[in-house]
């Protein structure tokens, strides 16, 4: 399998223990395939936010590693909520990481322009956040992380504040972009529903100590449309990880 020959990263044994006593994750190990999309999926508190900011380099593990083989790809991370700067626009919003890198102008808005007709924004590039829905003020945010053309896109729950129309609209257009630009993505859910339409592969997290207790690969072909969610296949996969995620829950409270 690919991800055992040639993962992009490789977690080994991490625990992340914080200054209060928390135990945030504990013997994690994972191989993240390039090209796949992972999804780690568990209730609250079981280390999923937590093991992508460790992935993002946004902290160090207590114990374990975190191996990049030869070097760090450039990645971008998408929070749950869009953090928009209200006083630019969102062309200026999308524009910003390029600036940080001090990246001329006459390049950067070219490419500010290509990121958000990537994400059906084109046109709106001179509104401002107050003007947009949850669901565009999302797909800005998600251009943003997109302009710096990332190996890896880490996801922390982006989607869950919107309603479930918008969300399954959102689903169908990461998915073509993460087929068109070659993506690697780990995306936080606590869908059940949202992971299996997305994932090529779901880790599904206990908690106290965060864990992985299931690693369930979604063996279905892409792309996938409507036709999947109302097929045999789907809610097979659902029934699978509702089962393996009730589990996680059950061990967490036997934990607590």
């Amino acid at each position: 399998m690919l991800e055992q020959i040639s993962p992009l990263v490789r977690l080994r044994g991490v625990d992340k223990r914080f200054s209060n006593g928390t135990v945030a994750l504990r013997g994690m190990d994972l191989d993240l395939a390039r090209g796949s999309f992972v999804s780690l999926l568990g209730p609250s508190g079981c280390g999923k936010s937590t093991a992508l900011r460790l992935i993002a380099g946004l902290g160090e593990p207590s114990s374990g590693s975190v191996d990049w083989g030869a070097e760090t790809p450039p990645l971008s991370f998408v929070f749950q909520e869009p953090t928009l700067m209200p006083w630019r626009t969102v062309l200026g919003n999308v524009r910003l990481p390029l600036q940080v890198q001090g990246v001329p102008r006459g390049e950067a808005v070219p490419r500010a322009l290509q990121a958000l007709a990537g994400v059906g924004l084109g046109g709106f590039e001179k509104s401002y956040p107050r003007q947009l829905s949850g669901g565009m003020k999302m797909r800005v945010s998600i251009a943003r992380a997109l302009v710096t053309q990332p190996t890896l896109l880490l996801m922390d729950e982006p989607f869950a504040a919107l309603d479930e129309i918008t969300r399954e609209r959102l689903n169908d257009d990461l998915l073509t972009l993460w087929a068109a630009r070659g993506l690697t993505i780990v995306f936080v859910t606590h869908s059940v529903f949202e992971s299996v339409f997305l994932s090529s592969r779901i880790l599904v997290m206990a908690a106290r100590p965060g864990r992985v207790v299931a690693d369930i690969p979604i063996e279905a072909p892409y792309p996938r449309d409507d036709d999947f969610r109302n097929c045999d296949a789907y809610a097979h996969y659902c029934r699978i990880v509702s089962t393996a995620l009730k589990k996680a829950m059950s061990a967490h409270e036997e934990d607590a």
